[in-house]
């Protein structure tokens, strides 16, 4: 098969078309257009209380007059450091309003591993989670964060929700405990932004061409970079999730729920740019909690529900424990890591709807294929490219060369979701894209119709519960303990997780070897995600000759049962 050839356009859904419009406008447009046409439909659920359109556009409009009084212009970055809340959609079409570059972040980093974004990217105005506030007001004072705008996401609870969580009750407290903290000094509060008028019309509009994200990813590489994400880049991939669907109507009803972050590239799409586009319902869950949404799916049932295997698999069995019927959800889509074919089964099963694998990457605004809604999906595979999405298969030697259907190579996409380079990283922004087309870093093939599947990875990232984890980052925390001489982080399959962390350490002579000592000091410098799950010992590392830890030699080793566990 060549790149001219394009098997997978006769195998999709009727009614999906083979491209989509060239993008011209910018993301304010998409909102803008919603609240117009469809202002008294619900636009956020968060826990029951409910957002109309009309009312989030007024507040995107004050929000972003606020902004631009706190001096944010065109260009500007802005961090934003938040869950899920109604108030994460308002900050983020307010700075895309301003022509700002919105920089998601994930609010459970530690303090360091936010100074190193913030280093990155040097945004000086932060809208913050007001529980981790501070951590972002303790950053050093060379970083110039100048300005620290504080959410408290309770105040967006339904009344109820929030008179339980002041109640003198333990649980009351743990609640309140994990969603809230007080209003640090030096923090302006959200509400004080919103107080301003709505933002003049005179303002300028941004670019379908300029920047509207930076996505954090760990790339092709291993190292942590900002992914540059246009207006077009994220507007063209709504339009391809559009055209995925062409019998669902925008304005037709149609709940997106929000279990997935918001700040991660496939909630960021799903959640803030398509949902609005479609005028539907997006139900936000701070974090997944599966009777949270077991109780939001017996008012609304989802219409599409993002998700990665390690959810759906909880949120099965949660709902089996409490003989709740997951009937109604119409499409769940799956992304992150590979989906095992009983999964699948059981949730058919379970909802009377479908669900299909995807594939994407931050770099691609992120969804690049997706098994079409037909009997034609092909359960194990990453299905189709989406509409104007090119994809080939090359010799992992010769990238001019394209692999016979069926035999494996690195995949390369070109498409107008691909984005346009890393942050001030001109290098690394070469080294992966050729010509117009990006290597992906994934070891892929083709089969005759067009369904790709992917079988390896180039990079060495570390997939675990949907979330990318440079090696490198951890390695360099586990390094830091005490008494550790040498490390190496890799992943190893896990059906819970996909991949669970596990680092082959080094001792430097006579040091102490305590696993979980070593894991509980990681916690304090790590996200929970990437501690490492087991922590092993070994004499030494694989290297090669000129003296690189061979990863894949010491993954081998302990898939094989070679390590010295504690």
């Amino acid at each position: 098969m060549t790149s001219a050839e394009k098997p997978w356009l006769a195998h999709y859904a009727p009614g999906v078309v083979p491209t989509v419009a060239a993008v011209t406008e910018s993301l304010p447009n998409i909102i803008d257009r919603t609240v117009k046409d469809f202002p008294n439909a619900v636009a956020l659920d968060f826990l029951g209380a409910e957002t109309r359109y009309s009312e989030l556009g007024d507040q995107i409009a004050r929000a972003a007059e606020g902004l631009r009084k706190l001096g944010v212009k065109r260009g500007d970055r802005v961090a934003l450091v938040l869950p899920n809340c109604p108030e994460h959609i308002a900050a983020f079409y307010a700075v895309q309003r301003l022509g700002g570059i919105a920089v998601e972040h994930n609010p459970l980093y530690t303090e360091r591993e936010l100074r190193h974004q913030f280093e990155d990217h040097g945004a000086r105005v932060a809208i913050v989670w007001q529980k981790v506030a501070q951590k972002v007001l303790d950053l050093p004072a060379d970083l110039q964060v100048s300005t620290v705008i504080s959410i408290d996401i309770t105040r967006g609870l339904p009344a109820s929700k929030r008179f339980a969580m002041r109640l003198p009750v333990k649980a009351a407290r743990e609640a309140r405990g994990r969603t809230w903290g007080p209003l640090p000094k030096g923090a302006i509060p959200w509400e004080k932004v919103l107080k301003s008028r709505r933002i003049s019309d005179k303002v300028p509009r941004p670019q379908a061409s300029d920047i509207a994200v930076i996505q954090y990813t760990s790339g092709t590489t291993g190292t942590p970079k900002g992914a540059l994400l246009t207006h077009a880049n994220l507007i063209s991939n709504t339009l391809q999730c559009q055209a995925w669907i062409p019998d669902v109507k925008r304005g037709s009803g149609v709940v997106v729920y929000a279990m997935l972050p918001v700040f991660h590239a496939y909630g960021l799409t799903l959640g803030l740019t398509f949902a609005m586009s479609m005028a539907a319902r997006l139900v936000l869950f701070p974090a997944f909690d599966p009777d949270l949404v077991l109780a939001a799916h017996k008012k609304h049932p989802a219409t599409y529900l993002p998700a990665v295997p390690p959810i759906i698999d909880r949120l099965l069995k949660r709902a089996a424990e409490k003989k709740v019927s997951l009937r109604g959800v119409r499409v769940g889509v799956s992304g992150g890591m590979a989906l095992d074919t009983s999964l699948i089964a059981k949730w058919e099963a379970a909802t009377g709807g479908v669900l299909i694998e995807g594939y994407g990457l931050s770099e691609t605004s992120p969804i690049l294929m997706i098994n079409p809604i037909t009997d034609e999906r092909h359960a194990g595979s990453i299905g189709l490219p989406v509409s104007s999405t090119e994809a080939k298969i090359v010799s992992r030697d010769d990238h001019e060369t394209e692999q016979p259907t069926g035999e494996p190579g690195e995949l390369l996409v070109r498409g107008p979701q691909v984005f346009s380079g890393y942050w001030k990283r001109p290098g690394e922004t070469a080294a992966v894209l050729e010509d117009g087309w990006f290597r992906t870093g994934d070891i892929a093939k083709v089969d005759e119709r067009g369904f790709f599947e992917i079988v390896d990875r180039i990079k060495e990232l570390i997939i675990t519960g949907g979330f990318n984890v440079a090696p490198s980052e951890v390695e360099e925390a586990v390094v830091a303990l005490d008494g550790v001489q040498d490390a190496a982080a890799v992943g190893i399959p896990d059906p819970h997780s996909g991949e669970k962390i596990v680092v082959a350490v080094v001792m430097q002579p006579g040091a102490p070897f305590d696993p979980e000592a070593m894991r509980a000091t990681l916690r304090e410098n790590l996200t929970p995600y990437k501690v490492p799950r087991e922590i092993v010992r070994l004499d030494e590392l694989p290297r090669n000759m000129i003296g690189k830890v061979l990863r894949k030699k010491v993954r081998e080793q302990l898939l094989h049962g070679e390590d010295q566990k504690a």
